[in-house]
């Protein structure tokens, strides 16, 4: 991030359709949210503006309580600087709050949970104006089987089974994948048709929690058991979970931060 007495931090809690986005983390080529909010942001301040990210999300996945910090000059206003970007992105990022925040805070590190809810339309007949929110499951499902599997993964345990393999750190060595999930849990939503699963974490790893929902599921439609879910954990190998859900049911809500004020944890 810039640096110096002519710039302060600051943060902004955005929401955004990742329909329209190849991912939220900025990649050449391709449009991301990051790289639409920086060249705005750059267009505003006529100079270079580095954007940090509470959690990367990937392509087709949306956002209502996504987290940003960065460094702007001391003079803008972070709250009129949200309204403009929202004016400049809109409408398939909101810009919904900015305010200053402590010199050392990072939307990424200084994260202490982020929280997640997938959406799944569970009829028959699809909904065609769900399409892009939603993954439809026309069988019915067992959600008393699915949250006796989602509460097997509760706790800290080496995720694995449920994570793309990660390059390694810079030494050669292999990244950990242990996690820690603090809560976990399915719910038939209104209309009944609309089932949700809902999980904090401390952190994800990259396609942990569709991979999660898509083994769920598959407990669901009694493709696997619930207490398998157990032992799909224990085995760290990728290829004994179930299918990874498509990314359009997947939702980043909140963000939670330890330092106590009515604003550190957003959603």
């Amino acid at each position: 991030m810039t640096t110096g007495s002519d710039f302060r931090r600051a943060r902004f809690v955005v929401s955004y359709r990742g329909t329209a986005f190849h991912g939220a983390a900025e990649s050449p080529g391709v449009r991301t949210v990051i790289g639409d909010l920086r060249s705005a942001c750059e267009q505003i301040f006529g100079s270079p503006i580095d954007l940090t990210l509470a959690g990367r999300t990937d392509a087709g996945v949306h956002a209502v309580g996504q987290v940003i910090s960065c460094d702007i000059p001391i003079d803008a206003d972070p709250d009129d600087l949200a309204h403009r970007l929202s004016r400049m992105c809109g409408p398939d990022i909101a810009v919904r709050s900015g305010e200053w925040a402590e010199d050392d805070f990072s939307a990424r590190f200084s994260a202490s949970s982020r929280s997640y809810r997938y959406h799944l339309w569970n009829a028959r007949v699809g909904n065609p104006l769900l399409n892009d929110l939603t993954w439809h499951i026309p069988q019915n499902l067992n959600l008393e089987h699915m949250n006796e599997a989602a509460r097997a993964v509760i706790g800290q345990h080496d995720f694995s089974s449920f994570c793309r393999a990660p390059d390694p750190a810079p030494d050669g060595s292999p990244m950990s994948l242990v996690r820690t999930v603090l809560s976990a849990g399915w719910n038939a939503g209104d209309p009944e048709q609309l089932v949700t699963f809902d999980i904090t974490g401390m952190a994800f790893c990259h396609q942990m929690v569709r991979s999660l929902v898509g083994t769920m599921v598959d407990v669901g439609l009694g493709r696997f058991k619930p207490s398998e879910m157990a032992n799909i954990l224990e085995a760290k190998d990728r290829q004994q979970a179930g299918r990874v859900a498509p990314p359009q049911g997947l939702v980043l809500m909140k963000v939670g931060y330890d330092r106590t004020s009515s604003r550190d944890s957003v959603q």
